[in-house]
């Protein structure tokens, strides 16, 4: 009797012992998966949310997840205005929910739709523009040309449309440095 009761306390030691460092297991597992998690991975579940993004240059934008590309998200402001923000210049996001994609699982076509590739759908529309900098400029015009690692932007009075008469000049400007394109629908 007293040998079983003996080897019963080893064994619940034992489980014990085994339970705590199996949740320690657990947690140091979960603080090493959310390390791999990227801004991306955060914002990819969040399309239809309403989000606040901060940026550099000093913007902030409120509105609704239209689209989540490898390098820019897309949000809908409200009354037909939307707002292009290039992820590198993101500062931070609130109102995203608890949830996060898996990383290094977006598909092929959503990595092959990265910045340029949306900057140069937005040059084919012509549609002026507000360009937000990192430095804080501010910027009307239209986008003419995406290069590898520029834009060329025509500046115009704002909201019209692009017009040799109304072009000020065309400005060349480092991708690195554009922070957020607004359009007015």
């Amino acid at each position: 009797m007293r040998w079983d009761g003996l080897f019963a306390d080893l064994e619940a030691q034992a489980a014990a012992l085994h339970s705590a460092e199996r949740g320690a297991e657990i947690e140091e597992r979960t603080r090493a998966e959310a390390g791999r998690l990227t801004l991306l991975d955060r914002l990819r579940p969040a399309v239809g949310a309403t989000v606040r993004v901060r940026s550099r240059g000093g913007v902030s934008i409120a509105g609704d997840v239209q689209q989540v590309g490898s390098e820019w998200i897309l949000l809908d402001e409200g009354a037909g205005r939307e707002a292009l923000v290039v992820l590198s210049a993101v500062t931070s996001v609130a109102g995203l929910g608890r949830l996060s994609a898996v990383p290094d699982t977006m598909g092929v076509v959503q990595l092959r739709l990265g910045l340029r590739h949306a900057l140069r759908g937005i040059a084919r529309d012509r549609s002026p523009l507000r360009l937000h900098l990192v430095d804080e400029t501010v910027l009307d015009g239209t986008l003419d040309r995406v290069g590898a690692d520029f834009i060329e932007f025509a500046l115009h009075p704002p909201g019209e449309s692009r017009r040799r008469a109304e072009v000020r000049e065309v400005l060349v400007v480092a991708l690195s440095a554009v922070a957020v394109l607004r359009r007015d629908g």
